[in-house]
């Protein structure tokens, strides 16, 4: 891992573990502290694996976390006048959750080929929603035209201090529920959760490996890790996998920072494999998990010799939201 400059402004500097001690304060108002669920292990006691189920937050992400983790922390002039966030499901719904929870206007700015569950799941929170095309650009600059012509309070979705501190609380339970865990491994998209997730496993017990999961046909993260600066995908590219919550064209810059400092691999996952992953989780563990969140356990499923050698790991199930027909096609 590289070595990062230590002397970087407020908004450009690493999360702390006293940001994340204070996000965990904010966020147990909303927030469920989400189970972990034994998946499965050798019968001669040499590994366990299990799962961090974000899956089961009152909306089905662990976006709530960042969204309320930020949201709680704006003025009260700037919880008056609302939010607007861009997203293409999940943190939608997260920031919806949040500004009814605090009695705020929330505009969010979704992609056409956002699932449907996730678009009704947002607008049923009481959110305005805006779609564009399915650019990650286009919906964050209709999300800033909006900002600067309303004077909304943007919630991005992953490249924010106060939003990775809030996803950190994930990762601070993980340690705190399974002091001796060795490995963490994280969905990558825009690199929110991973950043969290790694800092505060990093932070509270130094010696744990962290690593991402991201499909093979949005691998950016992986290309950006392996090069150590950021590469951008296409549109067009990350469209390809069924993974809609990973489909972001690029890590976050503060992100890759996170990342470069606190994560020791990436791994990428092909189609098949999230299926496989899916349909496991579904019939054997009764955990109905959507693409996004089901690239963890199947790195944990088909990816050990790409790993490396643990005795408890935790996957992060980051999401549940899948669509019905995908379900039916499952089962």
């Amino acid at each position: 891992m590289s070595a990062l400059p230590r002397v970087l402004s407020e908004s450009k500097r690493l999360v702390t573990l006293n940001d994340v001690r204070s996000a965990q304060g904010r966020v147990a108002e909303v927030c469920a502290r989400t189970p972990l669920i034994k998946l499965e292990g050798a019968d001669d006691g040499s590994f366990e694996i299990f799962a961090k189920a974000e899956s089961v937050q009152p909306i089905g992400s662990f976006k709530l976390r960042g969204a309320y983790n930020k949201i709680s922390q704006l003025t009260q002039q700037q919880k008056a006048v609302g939010v607007v966030a861009y997203s293409s499901g999940n943190h939608a719904q997260g920031v919806a959750f949040a500004a009814r929870s605090l009695g705020i206007k929330a505009i969010v700015v979704m992609p056409s080929n956002a699932p449907e569950i996730k678009r009704k799941g947002a607008a049923s929170l009481g959110a305005e929603i805006i779609t564009v095309g399915v650019s990650s650009a286009e919906r964050q600059q209709r999300a800033e035209q909006l900002a600067a012509e309303f004077g909304y309070s943007i919630i991005p979705p992953y490249d924010d201090l106060e939003i990775i501190a809030g996803q950190a609380t994930c990762g601070a339970e993980i340690i705190e529920d399974l002091p001796d865990a060795d490995l963490i491994l994280a969905p990558i998209g825009g690199g929110g959760l991973i950043s969290g997730v790694a800092a505060a496993a990093k932070l509270l017990k130094p010696s744990i490996k962290v690593y991402g999961v991201e499909p093979e046909l949005a691998g950016d993260a992986a290309e950006s890790f392996k090069a150590g600066h950021i590469i951008r995908y296409t549109a067009e590219q990350v469209s390809r996998t069924m993974a809609d919550g990973l489909r972001t064209q690029s890590v976050g810059a503060l992100n890759f920072m996170h990342i470069q400092e606190f994560v020791d691999g990436v791994i990428r996952i092909n189609e098949d494999e999230i299926v496989a992953a899916m349909k496991r989780l579904l019939l054997e563990w009764r955990l109905v998990v959507e693409p996004s969140g089901a690239v963890t356990t199947a790195a944990a499923l088909f990816k050990r010799p790409e790993l490396p050698p643990f005795k408890k790991a935790v996957v992060v199930i980051s999401g549940g939201n899948m669509e019905p027909s995908l379900l039916k096609s499952l089962l």
